[in-house]
């Protein structure tokens, strides 16, 4: 495929910003050597993205990111370093939970702050017009009005082509309203809809670009996985994926909300776990604090030691079928004792084939999901670039 020149200036644009991204702070010179460009065509593109507002400048400091430590500072006039913007946010996060919907104006320099703070929130109503009603209600109390997108991370069945939720068990009103355009009720700006595991998985990769294969599996008020192959997420014929909480566990007669019976997340969502507990406890206190004490106390017991097989035969399932060796554990999963993921890792490798060849990595980390938001936006806002341009020799 021949590359034209706007095609090129997209790709080291790209390029020079998601290097930025990942040095966090780095010179003009620095992010030219790194990419192999020349200083000209580097410079020309940092001066775009400032003019833009996506880069600032700050002064250099002897501890400045990307430079050895031990290094002699130099004499003369502090230099200028670049990094992406914190001053002022760019984009409006909204994350649409079956429980609360958060709010968050986020800057495109995030940068890593663990596990997502959600500064304004609100209990999800069950009608659309009552969740206008508490959207406008936020924004009078947000005094920046104007952002260049509104970033929604959704659950369910999500076509981010356009712009809808065609499923969601746990949340049906969203399925027949139009969310950019109630959104748009209370913003003037674009709306970009993502599904909220794998808006999970490109905050993951976003803090950690090392390794661009794995398979991000998020506990909470449901289950669901998101798959990131060679550092993009794995795209699918159809808006589905990732739906590892409706997989039917046998011997599993709990009902879904999704309408089936035996559904994996109806055992390990927050909701299943505590309704297991308080079946096998009688009459202890039926809520989350409850189960983590429990845990404390007790360690794997037995219903708890059968949800979690059952889990890694999902996970391991999916591994197999997808030929991945790293499992990325995100969600309330990670509030309990360390010896419960320590049962799921070691349930994986029993059922993962890899295992018998080599390691297959069981990890539990933070949700970045407003680093996640923002990550898809800078794709569609400011480097929109096609798959063709990406993948082309």
């Amino acid at each position: 495929m021949v590359v034209v020149p706007s095609q090129m200036g997209r790709l080291n644009k790209r390029a020079l910003l998601t290097q930025l991204q990942r040095l966090g702070t780095a010179s003009r010179a620095d992010l030219a050597k790194s990419l192999g460009l020349s200083q000209p065509t580097a410079g020309k593109i940092v001066d775009e993205l400032l003019e833009l507002g996506a880069f600032e400048e700050v002064a250099a400091t002897n501890e400045t990111p990307g430079e050895s430590q031990g290094a002699a500072a130099k004499p003369g006039r502090p230099g200028r370093m670049l990094r992406l913007t914190r001053s002022r946010a760019r984009f409006l996060g909204i994350q649409l939970g079956v429980t609360q919907t958060s709010l968050a104006p986020l800057p495109i320099g995030i940068g890593d702050t663990g596990e997502d703070s959600w500064p304004m929130q609100f209990r999800t109503p069950r009608t659309p017009g009552d969740w206008v009603w508490q959207l406008e209600k936020m924004a009078a109390q947000i005094e920046q009005k104007s952002f260049w997108g509104i970033l929604v991370s959704a659950p369910g069945l999500v076509d981010e082509q356009k712009s809808e939720i065609l499923y969601s068990p746990n949340l049906h009103w969203t399925e027949k309203a139009r969310l950019p355009a109630l959104v748009r009720q209370v913003w003037r700006a674009p709306v970009l809809l993502l599904q909220e595991e794998r808006a999970l998985a490109l905050g993951h990769h976003a803090n950690d670009p090392s390794d661009g294969d794995f398979l991000l599996v998020d506990f909470g008020e449901g289950v669901g996985g998101a798959v990131m192959l060679g550092g993009r997420l794995f795209a699918h014929p159809l808006p589905i994926g990732g739906e590892l909480g409706h997989t039917p566990v046998p011997g599993n007669e709990r009902v879904c909300g999704c309408g089936a019976i035996g559904c994996l997340e109806t055992l390990v969502s927050t909701r299943g776990l505590v309704k297991s507990l308080a079946a096998a406890s009688g009459n202890m206190a039926r809520n989350w604090e409850a189960l983590e004490k429990h845990v404390a106390q007790h360690g794997v017991v037995p219903w708890l030691a059968r949800s979690l097989e059952a889990t890694a035969s999902v996970i391991a399932g999916a591994l197999n079928v997808l030929g991945l060796r790293r499992v990325v554990v995100t969600g309330t999963l990670n509030e309990l004792p360390p010896a419960v993921l320590s049962y799921l890792k070691d349930a994986v490798n029993r059922g993962t084939l890899w295992a018998r060849f080599g390691e297959v990595k069981v990890e539990g980390a933070p949700r970045r999901r407003k680093a996640g938001l923002v990550a898809a936006g800078i794709d569609r806002f400011i480097v929109p670039v096609g798959d063709a341009e990406l993948n082309s020799p």
